[in-house]
């Protein structure tokens, strides 16, 4: 699936014209060349992971370790007690079946989960280690004991061996014939892939995406999509949404009982969704800056001619969040740019402070970065199954190690949703742009730290205007909630902070209904000074069910309170129907 709209008609129509696709860096040398072709091929090789780097990490922990006796004495001396539950079972979840409280499997994951203690221990705590090649060297001895885990073999698994005898082997074929057809899809020529298994269930403009609406909009970066009102009257302020170009924009319009954008359009509000372009090696040298003015600020031109010149409430998604930030802090800038006002800012999982990033700064330093860029080089882009494979190792316990042990000993396959059928579906990331984004806000923080530069001239979060609403999730290891907190340093404006339950996709698709939902909210905000994470953590309330709900009301207080007939779709001009071109973009 991958329609191609006339151009010239759509500009024609509602395009502005932009630099996309033009870059202002200077041309690699030859030297350079060579140096950029050699570490892709290595790259390649190495799925994009620097083994200099790997090896600068073990080499300073090897050699730390090897002068500290004190420390390899307490390794050799300390005991190991394997943590159990109150019946006794052993608490890590892969081992708590009934099957594995017997000899020899009991042993089998004793044996395993002391080693794994060990390790914890040993790669941790060694005086003169630093920081980031000691994590580096504890989130590898996890990853490699991960794959050695004796729930991943069926000589050591009981549960394997007894779902083999009680299906008179039909398990075991299953999965071997799961593991042919994943195989064949990896290995599959482009345009004869495979599809996953979730991905014809769940077509966008099909199953999900299904929000009434009309492209507005449409420029060589991305669509606009205007949703039809489902009220007779609306808030004059509309709904501007900024996805993440990591993803596609309808995780926030999944099935229509999950739908963030069907939930707001419901209540009354006009909703705007940004549908990103999938980029691909023509569109390598798009950076930071083209997603800014023809993403964003052209997104806020159309939405206020649009409504009539209406504050809009702003919503950026992870990386669309970042974006957000950004944009909103220059448009706060005394000789800022002018594009419309905004009414709000939600920031739904999206880090402004880049300086605890969590796990996934283990793949960002210099070495990292350099073997990074090579591979972005020599292909253009970022592709959509290595970034997965980046995000996926974050959580290998449980999305590679359990789910292949599922699927390929077992024989399941996890039932289809809309969720993972957009999981899926999976998106690349220009060259230049990716590099801008991890050089400058992962490597440096100069988004943080002021030297973020916007039309040449430094942005500081500071000039943001508010009100913020700002929703971090207790499980995410892609924008940790700590980190998404760190907002309340950089900016004085008037934060509302929601912590939700789940990680960083569910617990942003919590929709009001959706069993074992929560979120932990400060209801008396009063100003009292600044409160670090914990103590916010310990004086907030929870509440059970969706935020949804909490957060419709707070974009309620913050508009106006006498509501308006709805805006006409796109002026009258449209450019076909909802979900669009763009989001079918394979």
């Amino acid at each position: 699936m991958n329609p191609t709209p006339s151009t010239t008609a759509d500009k024609s129509a509602r395009t502005t014209p932009g630099r996309a696709g033009k870059s202002d860096a200077p041309a690699a040398t030859a030297s350079q060349t060579l140096d950029l072709f050699v570490q892709s091929q290595m790259a390649k090789l190495t799925g994009g992971v620097s083994p200099i780097g790997m090896g600068l990490a073990f080499m300073d922990w090897a050699c730390h370790l090897a002068t500290s006796p004190g420390k390899q004495m307490e390794l050799l001396m300390q005991t190991y007690a394997v943590p159990v539950t109150a019946d006794g079972k052993l608490a890590d979840g892969r081992f708590s079946g009934p099957d594995w409280q017997h000899w020899p499997y009991q042993q089998y994951a004793q044996n395993f989960l002391q080693c794994q203690q060990f390790w914890e221990q040993a790669t941790t705590g060694i005086r003169g280690v630093a920081p980031h090649h000691s994590q580096v060297v504890n989130f590898t001895a996890r990853q490699l004991l991960d794959m050695m885990a004796p729930s991943n073999f069926l000589a050591t698994n009981p549960e394997v061996q007894r779902a083999a005898v009680e299906s008179g082997g039909r398990s075991l074929a299953d999965g071997a014939l799961n593991w042919r057809k994943d195989v064949c899809r990896k290995l599959a020529p482009p345009g004869m892939a495979v599809p996953e298994p979730a991905d014809a269930s769940y077509r966008p403009g099909v199953e999900v995406a299904l929000t009434p609406g009309v492209v507005v909009f449409r420029n060589e970066l991305m669509e606009l999509i205007q949703y039809q009102p489902q009220t007779p009257t609306v808030y004059r302020e509309p709904v501007l949404i900024m996805p993440s170009w990591i993803m596609k924009y309808y995780i926030l319009d999944l099935s229509p009982e999950n739908s963030m954008v069907r939930y707001l359009v419901e209540q009354g509000h006009t909703v705007f969704m940004v549908s990103w372009h999938n980029p691909g090696a023509a569109e390598r040298n798009l950076g930071m800056d083209d997603y800014l003015q023809r993403g964003l600020y052209a997104a806020l031109d159309q939405v206020t001619a649009i409504c009539q010149q209406a504050p809009v409430h702003t919503v950026g998604y992870c990386l669309g969040g970042t974006l957000l930030a950004i944009g909103a802090a220059a448009l706060g800038a005394p000789s800022g740019p002018k594009h419309g006002t905004l009414a709000s800012v939600t920031l739904l999982a999206a880090q402004t402070d880049f300086s605890e990033p969590g796990e996934l700064g283990l793949f960002i330093d210099d070495s990292e970065l350099a073997f990074l860029d090579a591979l972005m080089w020599k292909q253009g882009y970022l592709d959509g199954d290595q970034m997965a494979a980046s995000f996926q190792l974050l959580h290998a316990r449980d999305l590679v190690w359990s789910r292949m042990m599922r699927e390929y000993l077992l024989g399941q396959r996890s039932a289809p949703n809309d969720l993972m059928a957009w999981n899926a579906d999976a998106t690349r990331l220009p060259f230049r742009m990716h590099s801008e984004y991890l050089h400058g806000l992962f490597l440096r923080n100069d988004l943080a730290e002021g030297r973020y530069q916007v039309g040449g001239q430094p942005i500081a979060l500071a000039d943001m205007a508010g009100p913020l609403f700002v929703v971090g999730t207790e499980r995410d290891h892609v924008s940790p909630w700590r980190s998404v907190y760190k907002l309340h340093l950089l900016s004085p404006a008037a934060i509302d902070f929601v912590l939700a339950s789940g990680g960083h996709n569910a617990g942003i698709v919590s929709e009001p209904g959706h069993a074992h939902r929560s979120y932990r909210r400060l209801a008396d905000a009063a100003p009292g000074g600044y409160r670090s994470p914990d103590q916010w953590l310990a004086q907030s309330e929870l509440v059970e069910g969706s935020w949804w709900p909490c957060w419709q009301q707070w974009l309620a207080q913050h508009s106006a309170s006498k509501r308006v007939k709805p805006p006409a779709l796109g002026q009258g001009q449209t450019l076909g129907a909802a979900p669009g071109h763009f989001v079918l973009d394979a």
